[in-house]
């Protein structure tokens, strides 16, 4: 665990790793968007513009994700079920089950909330604060045209943390309206699991900081399509990452 910025830390748990106090955490399940033909191709899909929808591929990445969500919080057992198949158990069996469903406001990731939202029975709440990363005049390219166009600058975004593209955003300036977002979410409420259906730039800046690493080691995370990563919040800036990136299309 460690200290993130943007919440209060007059009150310091006695242990980083085991509460004594009994406070009861936010629980924020990260999910990645369904892969689209932008994925497929390795371009740069950001927030500058609505699209993508997610492809037949990701259609079905988003409904194994939201079967994956609906386990959460659930007992975990296996075994043989009446008619002879394996029963699969539930997630993280010690968590709350998720009671709140959150998206960015791109096509993809409202797609992906909707599958949730059905499975669960959940109405998405659109926050602008958990859109993908702007990348202004690299929206839709990929890498070796990056890299043609601005030799070396793609690299320094990666990188350092705090480069900003042309017409774009840093990691650093997304994660500052992330986080922003995560905060607001704590004052909610804690003792509860909320669902933020997103992209892999901006659930790695909101693991980046619960973990407590700078900007520049962000990019290092790995973030599958229609992966989950868990993560634990307190009301006093204590954080917990609880997972990253776990597949749920295997």
């Amino acid at each position: 665990m460690s200290e993130a910025p943007g919440f209060d830390t007059h009150r310091r748990p006695p242990a980083a790793i085991t509460r004594f106090d009994g406070a009861l955490p936010l629980t924020v399940v990260l999910l990645r968007h369904g892969v689209t033909p932008m994925t497929e191709a390795g371009g740069y899909s950001g927030s500058d513009v609505p699209g993508p929808s997610l492809n037949t591929r990701g259609r079905l990445q988003a409904a194994q994700a939201a079967d994956a969500v609906y386990r959460i919080g659930r007992p975990a057992r296996t075994g043989a079920g009446s008619s002879g198949g394996v029963r699969v158990g539930g997630l993280w069996p010690d968590l709350p089950r998720p009671t709140a469903l959150v998206a960015s406001p791109t096509v993809r990731t409202q797609e992906t909330a909707a599958a949730v939202g059905r499975r669960l029975g959940l109405n998405i709440t659109t926050d602008d604060r958990f859109a993908e990363c702007r990348f202004g005049d690299w929206e839709g390219l990929t890498a070796p045209e990056i890299e043609q166009g601005w030799p070396g600058e793609l690299a320094q975004w990666h990188l350092t943390g705090t480069f900003v593209p042309p017409g774009g955003e840093s990691y650093a300036q997304l994660g500052a309206r992330v986080w922003d977002g995560l905060a607001d979410l704590l004052a909610g409420g804690v003792d509860r699991t909320v669902v933020v259906a997103g992209h892999a730039a901006q659930i790695r800046t909101a693991v980046g900081q619960a973990m407590g690493a700078p900007a520049s080691h962000w990019a290092r995370l790995r973030i599958p399509p229609a992966s989950l990563s868990v993560l634990r919040l307190w009301e006093d800036g204590t954080t917990e990452v609880t997972a990253v990136g776990v597949p749920t299309d295997g």
